[in-house]
């Protein structure tokens, strides 16, 4: 069992930047990789940027150059941090730990959500 705890969204102008955070609890050891997704109004859920246990980055095409993924281990906490913003950034974002058991199963956590908004 995985707890995701999300937190840093909130109303932003364009050009301007926000940090998420995403604290797991429980059986961390288990993680072996984490990140953020998004889902707009109207829109499926999106790959953002991911993390994995070796340092492996990924980011949608959209937030290169923009978004920054990384991961204290020491604190079991993923950051997102995200920059330049623009208005289509705009959604609810979740984070996501994949973790497997026994090297033999897998499982998804996800967090409760929190809604990034940019707008002037």
């Amino acid at each position: 069992q995985v707890q995701l705890v999300e937190s840093g969204g909130g109303l932003v102008q364009p050009g301007g930047s926000l940090r998420l955070s995403c604290a797991a609890s429980g059986d961390i050891a288990s993680i072996y990789a984490m990140g953020w997704y998004r889902q707009a109004p109207g829109n499926q859920r999106e790959l953002v940027a991911s993390i994995n246990s070796e340092g492996g980055l990924h980011y949608a095409d959209s937030v290169k150059g923009r978004f920054t993924i990384s991961r204290d281990n020491a604190k079991n906490t993923v950051i997102l941090q995200m920059d330049s913003l623009k208005p289509e950034d705009t959604a609810v974002y979740y984070c996501n730990a994949d973790a497997t058991y026994s090297d033999r199963y897998e499982y998804t956590y996800w967090g409760q959500g929190t809604q990034v908004t940019v707008s002037s």
